[in-house]
Formats: structure tokens, sequence, C-alpha cells
């Protein structure tokens, strides 16, 4: 009963439906091992991204729709990579160069913002979100890029899809991959770096200024009354917030070989904020155990749902159709869950 009640039913429900999903998949004879390698992949690839909301909620700003103003960095850090023609590691590391700076200077632009509309934070985010993509749509036509990898041959603009095969696709994947007989390969790299990253965030979150920006997102009259600078720390949650979300985009665009602009950024905080919720946060409440919890059950679900009913469902473009329905009823009800806070 303690289990049911700290976890709550209908998490538990979720879990149960994920392990039953392995066993299905088994008993009907998909490649299981090809499955978790997918599934690794994919957890690795997002998990960056899901703890940017940590810091964000933690200041006191709550779940973080603003997203894409990190991924607009890290998009804007991997097509100057390719611009100059930086390859392998170099243009990973690159890539990061380009993308932290950037992000810092947006996300305190942001958070200056936040502090002058306290109590409409998540409202505004989104809304926030949704302009920076609509204006980089306007941005990725005018600003003076010449590779020919990212225009297009004919006409002004960069192209929609962009391949990073030529610069720094795959660069963590690959690195220190083992493989094994049955098909499965463990992308080391994608791993220890998502670990890594979640790694300095806590040993921030340990020192005095981690924990003074927690007082300040758990109670801001208390944290005032203590002399703490309210709106100075919740600032800088929101810079470190939009600082992971760009370094957490140049992580996903190398593991999935390709950058991709325009519009598509726009929901990409929706599927990090569902993530987080489902493995235990609230919009007040936060930690790194969520952020992996919920990185896991979310991304695997998505891996191992679609191959499972398209084994029930022959013909058809039925796996589309399930793959919406499961993530986007994994966010309703993650949103949900976050109890309209």
């Amino acid at each position: 009963m303690n289990l049911v009640k700290r976890l709550g039913l209908p998490r538990i429900i979720i879990i149960v439906f994920f392990v039953l999903l392995w066993f299905v998949a088994g008993a009907k004879s998909l490649p299981v091992p090809l499955l978790m390698k997918d599934s690794l992949v994919r957890i690795g690839m997002n998990l960056i991204m899901v703890l940017a909301m940590v810091p964000a909620i933690r200041s006191g700003i709550g779940l973080n729709f603003a997203l894409p103003i990190g991924i607009i960095c890290g998009i804007l850090g991997g097509v100057m990579a390719i611009e100059f023609e930086i390859i392998g590691l170099a243009g990973f590391l690159y890539a990061l160069a380009i993308a932290i700076p950037l992000s810092v200077a947006f996300g305190w632009i942001y958070g200056i913002m936040l502090n002058r509309i306290k109590g409409s934070e998540m409202l505004v985010s989104t809304y926030v979100g949704f302009s920076i993509v609509s204006l980089f749509c306007i941005a990725w036509i005018v600003l003076p890029f010449t590779s020919d990898e990212m225009r297009w041959p004919i006409g002004e603009g960069l192209r929609t899809v962009v391949s990073l095969e030529s610069t720094f696709g795959g660069i963590l994947n690959k690195f220190w991959a083992i493989p094994f007989s049955n098909g499965f390969i463990f992308p080391t790299g994608l791993i220890l770096f998502g670990a890594f990253i979640c790694l300095v965030y806590y040993l921030f979150s340990q020192t005095r200024v981690g924990i003074a920006m927690k007082t300040v997102g758990d109670n801001p009259k208390f944290a005032a009354a203590t002399g703490l600078n309210v709106d100075r720390y919740r600032i800088l949650g929101t810079i470190l917030s939009t600082v992971l979300g760009a370094i957490g985009m140049v992580v996903f665009a190398q593991s999935f070989g390709y950058i991709q602009l325009y519009t598509a950024p726009l929901m990409m905080a929706f599927p990090a904020v569902a993530a987080i919720l489902i493995g235990g946060a609230t919009a007040k409440k936060a930690n790194i155990s969520f952020v992996i919890i919920g990185t896991i059950l979310f991304q695997g679900l998505l891996t191992i749902s679609l191959p499972v009913a398209s084994s029930f469902f022959e013909g058809g473009n039925i796996s589309e159709v399930i793959r919406m329905i499961v993530q986007n009823g994994i966010i309703l009800y993650a949103l949900a869950q976050g109890g309209g806070e």
C-alpha cells in the first residue's frame, strides 16, 4: 500500500503496462534486442531535454514550455558546425560552444520576462516557445548561410531537414559502442554523456547556490525574508533550463542524424514535460530520479508499443496512428497529473 501511495495507481499501471508490452514482444517473436537498442538510444537522446525541466521547476517558474528557446540555440550551433565544415567530435563540441553562450543570453532575457509576469509563467512560456519558433521560420530563410548541404538548390533559405552525416552525426552513439551477437548495441557514449550532464547538475544542486535556488522555488517569501534575491535565482533557473535544452538538442540531433528546422521544434517541449511528470514530478517538485524514470517510461513505451501494435494489425498505416495515440495519450495523462497547476 505504501508503494501505491508513493507512486500513485496510474503510474503503477503505466509501469505494469510497459513491462507487459516487453513480454508480448517476446511472445510475438519480435526483435527484442533491436527494440532494446532503440529504446536506449531514444532514452539517451531525450534525457537531457527532460532534465532541462528540473532547474525551471526548482527555481519556481514551473514547467518550461518555452524549451524551444534552448532548442533553437542548439539548432543554431548545429548549423554553424555544418556551415564551417567542422566534423566529428570537434563538430559536436563546436556546436555546443556556439549553443551554450547563445542559450545563456536568450535564457537571461527570458528570465527577466518571467519575473515581470509572476503567476502566469507556464501560460506565457507556451506562447514564447511558439513565438520563437515562428520567428526563426523567417530567420532560416534570411540568415546568410552559404553551405550547399543546407541551402535549397533553387530559391532562398535553408532546407527543412539538414543531414549531419558529414559533420557530427552519431558521434556519441558510436563512441565506445558495445555490439553483441544478438544485434543489440549498447550506445555507451550517448548514455555516458547523458549521465555526465545529470551528475554535473546534481553536484550543482548540492552547492550553496543550488540549494538557495531550490529554496526560492519552494518558498519565495521565506527566501526573500532570509535575504535571497528571488528574481535573480529565478533568472538563474531559467538560464540553466535553457542551456540544458540547447545541449539536449545537440545531443538529440547527433543521435537522430538530422537537424529539423522551421516548425519542427514547435511541440518538442511537450514530450519532455510529459516524461518528467510521468516520472513523479509536479509543477513545484522535481529531481533527477523523476527525469530518469520518466524518460525510460515515456520513450520506452513509444519504442515498444508501435511494433507490438503492428504485430496485431497488418496492413495500412496503423503504426503511425498508434504512435499518435500513445504519445499524445501519455502527454495528456501527464499534464492531467500536473493538477492544473
